[in-house]
């Protein structure tokens, strides 16, 4: 190939491209126009669009303050309606439940009812008793006073002289004996004399015990220490009085001791001891606080100190021998009485059985006559009906005999005594 083909060839390969090229330029214009068209067209649908959407915003907003104003409305009207609905069931719901706790609280209720009834009930009964307690109060205050202006009266008055003590004890003597069931001039004599070798001696009270056994009480403790001891102002002096009024105490003991009284009631037969009567507790009890030996010292002397409640339980155990003694003498009383009775219902007995063996001989010698009568006599008496004799329409009766027995008294003899079973 030559250089002028070649260039041929060239040439038309640039004149083939150029028209390519050209081709391809218009094409492109085309489409640019076409596509500038389009855009035109668009730009022209958009600014159309634009403006119904301006118009159409203005629409819609005017529109959407009405709904919204309408909107606002409908809510405001269904908020209030929707409030009156809540409003009112809220007030059901309240009532029911009102109802409903009522009706649980009502037992509640009851019960708080009565709990006041008696609440009340028990205030005005604890005002009633308060009332009553204050007027017993009172009343033992009032007592209280008594008691104490008749304690100082009889301070006072055994203050006067050893007379005074003498009969006080002596008659809170006699009110424990009587007390205790013991009966004046019959279970014990008072102010009674006694002739012996050291002269006469004149116990308190001579107290009678069963199987005529006595013992002798005195009642001449001496409280004169122990009242200078309720009447001191100064511990010391308070103590001293009671040291001396134990040691009175033991002093009226140990002189109590030495006239054996015992000795005295021997023909009696009296219990080796004779009772040392203290009028009251507190002053047997001051004496042993000081002197704790005095109650064994006492008994080793043969001196039984007593106070009203010692000495009532030993009278009491006399009064308790006494009914069993009297017991006692009831049932021997009562075992003559048997045995009389016994002795006499032997007596009817005897009695009985001779009357019966009278009947039984009666009723024999009955029987027999009746049979007498009827083989001997009335056969024959019978013969006078067969020859129509007059006899005034009277008929000879039946006699019939006697069959029962008499019942022999089978319990007046003596039973006989059951076999030893060894």
């Amino acid at each position: 190939m030559n250089a002028a083909t070649l260039a041929l060839i060239v040439a038309a390969a640039f004149a083939l491209l150029a028209v390519v090229a050209l081709a391809w330029a218009l094409m492109e214009r085309r489409r640019a126009t076409t596509a500038e068209a389009k855009a035109w067209d668009l730009h022209e649908q958009f600014t159309t669009a634009d403006a119904r959407a301006r118009m159409l915003e203005d629409q819609s907003g005017a529109t959407a303050e009405l709904l919204k104003a309408q909107a606002t409305q409908q809510a405001g009207a269904v908020a209030e309606e929707l409030l009156k609905r809540t409003e009112e069931s809220f007030r059901n719901r309240e009532l029911m439940a009102q109802e409903r706790i009522a009706a649980q609280l009502k037992p509640v209720a009851d019960t708080l009812a009565k709990f006041e009834a008696q609440v009340t009930a028990v205030e005005k009964a604890r005002a009633e008793e308060q009332g009553g307690l204050k007027s017993q109060i009172a009343a033992l205050m009032d007592a209280s006073v008594a008691t104490q202006a008749e304690a100082r009266k009889l301070s006072a008055a055994l203050r006067r002289g050893a007379g005074v003590q003498g009969r006080w004890g002596e008659q809170t003597l006699r009110n424990v004996l009587e007390a205790a069931g013991l009966a004046h001039q019959y279970d014990f004599v008072e102010q009674f004399s006694l002739d012996t070798e050291e002269g006469r001696r004149r116990p308190d009270v001579k107290v009678r015990m069963p199987a005529g056994a006595v013992f002798a009480i005195d009642a001449k403790c001496s409280l004169n220490a122990f009242m200078d001891a309720q009447e001191a102002t100064d511990d010391v002096l308070r103590e001293a009085a009671m040291v001396r009024h134990a040691q009175s105490v033991r002093t009226h003991m140990q002189g109590l001791s030495a006239k054996a009284y015992w000795d005295q009631f021997a023909a009696e037969r009296s219990p080796d001891f004779v009772a040392m009567f203290v009028p009251g507790d507190g002053f047997l009890a001051a004496a042993l606080d000081r002197l704790p030996d005095l109650m064994t010292e006492a008994m080793d002397k043969r001196v039984l100190i007593v106070t009203p409640t010692t000495l009532f339980a030993l009278c009491k155990a006399v009064a308790y021998g006494w009914r069993v003694e009297e017991q006692a003498a009831n049932a021997d009383h009562i075992a003559r009485l048997g045995r009389d009775l016994y002795a006499r219902l032997s007596v009817m007995g005897g009695h009985v059985a001779a009357m019966g063996k009278a009947l039984e001989t009666a009723t024999g010698r009955y029987n027999q006559f009746v049979a007498s009568l009827e083989t001997q006599v009335l056969t024959q008496a019978r013969r006078f009906e067969d020859l129509k004799v007059d006899h005034e329409d009277k008929e000879i009766p039946e006699l019939a005999p006697i069959e029962g027995g008499v019942r022999p008294l089978a319990k007046l003899a003596a039973e006989p005594a059951p076999a030893d079973k060894h």
